[in-house]
């Protein structure tokens, strides 16, 4: 395997200790949410120079989408258990099946109505059912709809991209978007996160950790990764993060989910799969194609075989 791999699989796996870690952390949700997106701005600002001026007015509305992503799932990562966040937080596809064609006048293929079904599928599974709290998942049923909330707010991140792909063309916008919407985080958290009034030397270790490194030091890995890996291939590396962000909490925090949330995870995964192995859609004229935050790319497959990173090129990439 070559090094571009190893630095995909090294991202994947960063990201998907955010739930244990942020579940393992006593402060609450507004707070774990404002902190971290704090550092992680910090960190990607430090580590990606050309990511530190050229900021437009048609950043906001894809960095305010991603930062009320970041919001509902670290919230829902809170409430319910952290297969359900991460699961229902994938189900992205089936919102870009409609927001396509609404909003960017795209055109459906056979391909995003059998991701929606198989996805919705998935979906609904969670919902289903009784809803006992657990000790690291003390309201369920309210952290299942923060997390699909979390799932529209991340298909209105790529909707939102390929529009202001069609105004500008900026090889950095994708990255610029995450810093903002990171700092739109953790500006619409600070007024209720604040007092502190309860924390542990641990917590603010934990802290470290998820900002600088779970999203920052895992960013920058996934960008250098996809320069050398083919995007299909990336796209299916990347999705390791969701397979196995529920592990971590079983070894750690001896969370379990139910039969049915795996079920529905393993819907989602699997239509995601089922979406990327269909194919691009049909190459769209250059001025119509948009800058991506490059995790988009394990959403709904539109990538092609480039080795090129969508970081570095006005094509559509979904995360």
């Amino acid at each position: 395997m070559n090094t571009g791999r190893w630095q995909l699989l090294a991202a994947a796996l960063l990201f998907s200790t955010g739930g244990v870690a942020i579940k393992a952390i006593s402060l609450n949700a507004w707070q774990v949410a404002s902190f971290r997106s704090a550092l992680a701005a910090v960190a990607l600002w430090l580590l990606l120079p050309g990511a530190r001026k050229g900021y437009k007015l048609s950043y906001f509305a894809p960095a305010l989408a991603y930062a009320l992503m970041l919001i509902t799932f670290v919230s829902a990562t809170k409430l319910t258990t952290s297969a359900n966040a991460i699961f229902l937080q994938s189900t992205a596809p089936l919102y870009l099946v409609f927001l396509g064609p609404l909003i960017l006048k795209e055109r459906a293929r056979r391909a995003d109505w059998l991701t929606l079904a198989v996805v919705g599928l998935g979906l609904s599974l969670f919902f289903l059912g009784e809803h006992a709290p657990l000790r690291t998942a003390p309201n369920p049923l309210g952290g299942n709809l923060l997390g699909a909330l979390s799932g529209v707010m991340w298909a209105l991140v790529v909707v939102s991209m390929r529009w202001m792909g069609t105004r500008a063309a900026d090889p950095q916008a994708g990255m610029k978007v995450v810093i903002l919407g990171n700092l739109l985080a953790f500006a619409a958290c600070l007024p209720l996160a604040l007092p502190v009034s309860h924390s542990a030397p641990a917590d603010w270790a934990i802290l470290a950790y998820l900002g600088p490194i779970q999203v920052g030091v895992a960013y920058v890995l996934m960008t250098m990764g996809l320069r050398h890996t083919p995007a299909l291939e990336s796209s299916m590396i990347l999705l390791a993060e969701p397979a196995i962000n529920p592990i971590w909490t079983a070894l750690f925090l001896y969370e379990i989910p139910g039969p049915l949330s795996l079920l529905g995870g393993a819907l989602i995964l699997g239509g995601t799969l089922l979406r990327m192995a269909a194919g691009p859609r049909p190459e769209a004229p250059a001025s119509s194609r948009a800058p991506a935050p490059s995790r988009l790319a394990e959403l709904t497959g539109e990538l092609n075989g480039s080795s090129e990173s969508p970081l570095n090129e006005d094509r559509p990439a979904n995360g």
